[in-house]
């Protein structure tokens, strides 16, 4: 264990309103959700519906237009593909992925599925480059009734409106150096606990869900992502971030237990991508054709066992 301060509030006691306060006075913006992502959305609109499910007003911090991508024409005889990218702003290839995966696949998918895709379900933390939102919640364990996270509960809210048979969905994350060096340690003294160290896998993993676990699906995700960068191997322990493999390159969650956005749903196939941005052995680029490429090889497995 290290006993490593953080500089917001004290050690042993969580954080009420004050410090709550103190960390958002601390989140600068850094870059532009405008010009990033909803000038490339604006550039799909001839080829598919925009639908603006939801706003996200934090008052002084601007109010940001939440944005969902989705086919054409939607034919109810048709599984729906969801994929959602930017739950953890600053986790960028998940919301780079998405965009890539619109801008260049995802029309070759519209014959087969409902395709809904949300590329950055949080946009001030997007900006900031902050796993939490405004009220230092983390969206990614807000999916659940009556959630505080307003990210979080405007999308649960339109997804239940629109009553999709959704059949296959993918989440798009990073797992990042910056977990260690930074949202561990706050979250630690956000909930007045040590902070205990742990490790960050170099490579790319997936994520399953315990109650609805498909291996298959995960590997065939992993074989083709392993041709665009490498698969995160295991700790001495057996483990990544902490959790037992189930095979190489996959762990297992509770989603919806979790509050995860994976557990959004009654999907038959999903899966949490983990993306590496800080190894030595890959770059931007890849990263975001490992999103694509996962994306891509999801569809088309499931598409193969239904179509």
């Amino acid at each position: 264990m290290i006993d490593r301060h953080y500089p917001i509030g004290i050690p042993g006691q969580p954080w009420g309103e004050s410090e709550r306060r103190t960390w958002r006075a601390a989140q600068q913006k850094k870059r532009s959700h405008a010009d990033d992502v909803v000038r490339r959305i604006d550039a799909l609109r001839p080829r598919f519906d925009v639908v603006e499910y939801g706003q996200l007003d934090y008052g002084s911090d601007e109010c940001y237009p939440l944005l969902a991508v989705k086919s054409r024409h939607i034919d109810p005889a048709r599984p729906t593909a969801l994929i959602t990218g930017g739950v953890h702003g600053y986790e960028t290839s998940g919301v780079m992925g998405a965009l890539q995966f619109l801008a260049q696949h995802a029309e070759g998918y519209v014959e087969c599925f409902n395709l809904v895709v949300i590329p950055c379900v949080s946009p001030w933390s997007y900006e900031r480059i902050q796993r939490w939102n405004a009220l230092a919640i983390d969206p990614n364990r807000a999916f659940v009734a009556r959630s505080a996270a307003p990210e979080s509960a405007a999308l649960m809210g339109w997804l239940a409106e629109q009553a999709l048979d959704i059949r296959v969905h993918v989440d798009l994350h990073e797992t990042t150096d910056s977990d260690e060096q930074e949202f561990r340690p706050a979250l630690a003294a956000r909930e007045g606990k040590p902070f205990v160290p742990g490790t960050i896998p170099d490579g790319f993993y997936l994520v399953d869900d315990t109650a609805r676990s498909q291996p298959a699906f995960q590997q065939a995700i992993l074989k083709a992502v392993a041709g665009v960068t490498h698969i995160a191997e295991a700790d001495a322990a057996g483990c990544l971030i902490g959790s037992p493999i189930r095979a190489l390159g996959v762990i297992e969650y509770d989603c919806k237990g979790l509050g995860l956005c994976a557990g959004i749903s009654d999907a038959r196939f999903v899966t949490t991508t983990e993306v590496y941005p800080d190894s030595p052995r890959t770059n931007a680029a890849q990263c975001n054709a490992a999103q694509v490429t996962a994306v891509c090889a999801a569809l088309d497995f499931v598409y193969g066992k239904s179509g």
